[in-house]
């Protein structure tokens, strides 16, 4: 190794590190323990040495540049190793805590996660969680979360993925709302239904056409971009909904709608950053639901 080459000091590096975690150079300095003009001294200092502007002020808080996010992923690997050598100093190597953020969609999050949260937690119970709920994609690059539930594979050369497997998703509605419209047994009568869906657009009539249906905007009096929200109203009768063939086959309250069509078909991705190689906590974690999620819902 060219020892030579290693020229900043730590010290700075690991003022930018929990900087970047924090947010904001106030913040940063309460986490350290020192004055927020020391510690904004160092991140310049850092800066400096590496001839690289890291930050960027937004508002109130501060934000990466792109290269303070290539220097993450080096400088978080440092941090991990610090911790690990202090753990293995205090006799605590084996014990494996802290916090994972987990991202997932509203019904991931609703119908998977707890039999995934409950296993973890007779495992590894030093291990905290925080789940954050929502069909929008967090971006695991600036660490909006660790672990990443997705529907499609990883495009980021530093995110890994791995393809669970492949979920069906069916229409689903209430007995009382179908006898309410006859009990249609056609794509053609189904079409002449009300949908529950996230939107009007045509992305979404287009996928409900893979049902044989020809929607449109007339067809959705109601939609929500909460999916909770669109299978309550459907468990309500309010109108016809999608959802995962186990989650929907689970549920009593509903039934299939057209069960002969063709399903539609959703891949399941993991997704974590590379760190999950070095992270045993981050590791733990991802091994755990990657193996939970390749089994059916169980209710």
């Amino acid at each position: 190794m060219d020892w030579k080459s290693v020229n900043f000091d730590w010290n700075r590096a690991r003022a930018f590190l929990v900087t970047a975690e924090e947010g904001s150079l106030s913040a940063a300095a309460r986490a350290l323990g020192m004055a927020q003009p020391t510690l904004g001294r160092q991140v310049a200092a850092l800066e400096q040495e590496l001839g690289v502007a890291l930050f960027e002020r937004v508002g109130r808080g501060l934000t990466l540049t792109p290269g303070g996010l290539e220097l993450m992923d080096h400088v978080r690997a440092m941090g991990e190793a610090a911790a690990r050598m202090s753990l293995s100093a205090s006799g605590r190597t084996q014990a494996i805590e802290g916090t994972v953020s987990i991202s997932a969609s509203e019904v991931d999050a609703a119908f998977r996660m707890p039999a995934i949260l409950a296993r973890l937690r007779q495992e590894a119970p030093g291990i905290d969680v925080e789940l954050v709920a929502t069909n929008s994609e967090s971006d695991l690059r600036r660490r909006e979360a660790d672990i990443a539930i997705r529907n499609y594979r990883p495009t980021q050369p530093n995110l890994v993925g791995r393809r669970i497997r492949d979920l069906e998703g069916r229409i689903y509605a209430s007995p009382a709302y179908l006898d309410s419209i006859s009990n249609p047994e056609t794509p053609e009568a189904v079409s002449k239904a009300h949908f529950i869906g996230f939107n009007r657009s045509g992305e979404f009539i287009t996928a409900m056409a893979r049902f044989g249906l020809t929607l449109t905007q007339r067809n959705f009096p109601l939609v929500s971009e909460s999916h909770l929200v669109q299978w309550n109203h459907v468990k309500q009768g309010l109108g016809i909904g999608v959802m995962a063939a186990d989650i929907g086959d689970a549920e009593p309250g509903v039934v299939r709608v057209l069960p002969d069509a063709e399903a539609l078909v959703v891949p399941v991705w993991l997704v974590t950053h590379r760190e999950v190689h070095t992270s045993r906590r981050v590791r733990l974690v991802y091994d755990l639901m990657a193996e939970e999620l390749a089994r059916p819902y169980r209710g």
